[in-house]
């Protein structure tokens, strides 16, 4: 399955929760799925409740579902709980990164920024949005691209406020990971467990 490139609000909607990597738009308006039968009540079934957990993470994190069930994979095989070990590896990837430091509105917005080369890794660019940054590592903007408008614009109005693991110097467009992410730095609402128990008889 391909990576989603449709309305954005849609997805909100649909999965009934905020997803900030997806995009900064909201459902406040209609807080309620899309389609003929949205406003009705809605019957979730344990299967339903699981897929919808999953997606969540799928979509905020703009992965194929290929992508999310080999890291599942990997999650699996680490010593911590799968979900929490799958939750720390979706935030530390690069696109992720460069998204909750502020450098891009969305993850998909940075994932341009990165594929496109404006992002070093300790001095070195680094065009792959999946590249897995460990504690220690700096993050920065290109020289050249961080006389961008559009980098400049997020920097200034961020989506979501830097959290704990990460810092950020504004002035010099540079980041650092200080720690590793926890569960409590995701920054939308998912539970965890249902996405294992809906990728556990699957593989």
């Amino acid at each position: 399955m391909a990576r989603y490139t449709g309305p954005r609000l849609r997805i909100v909607r649909r999965l009934g929760t905020r997803l900030p990597g997806l995009t900064r738009k909201l459902a406040d308006k209609r807080p309620y799925p899309p389609g003929q039968h949205g406003q009705g009540r809605q019957r979730f079934s344990e299967f339903k409740k699981q897929l919808y957990e999953k997606q969540k993470i799928r979509y905020n994190y703009g992965l194929s579902e290929s992508q999310l069930r080999n890291l599942f994979k990997e999650a699996q095989a680490s010593r911590d709980p799968a979900g929490i070990a799958l939750l720390r590896m979706l935030e530390q990837r690069l696109d992720n990164i460069v998204f909750r430091l502020g450098i891009a509105p969305t993850i998909p917005a940075a994932r341009q920024l990165v594929v496109h080369g404006h992002i070093m890794i300790d001095g070195h660019k680094v065009d792959r949005p999946s590249f897995r940054v460990k504690a220690g590592m700096e993050i920065s903007v290109r020289p050249k691209s961080r006389k961008s408008t559009y980098i400049a614009e997020s920097v200034g109005a961020p989506s979501l406020s830097v959290p704990g693991y990460l810092s950020f110097d504004a002035k010099t467009f540079t980041g650092k990971m200080e720690a590793l992410p926890t569960r409590e730095d995701v920054p939308f609402g998912v539970e965890e467990q249902l996405v294992v128990e809906y990728y556990s008889p699957r593989l």
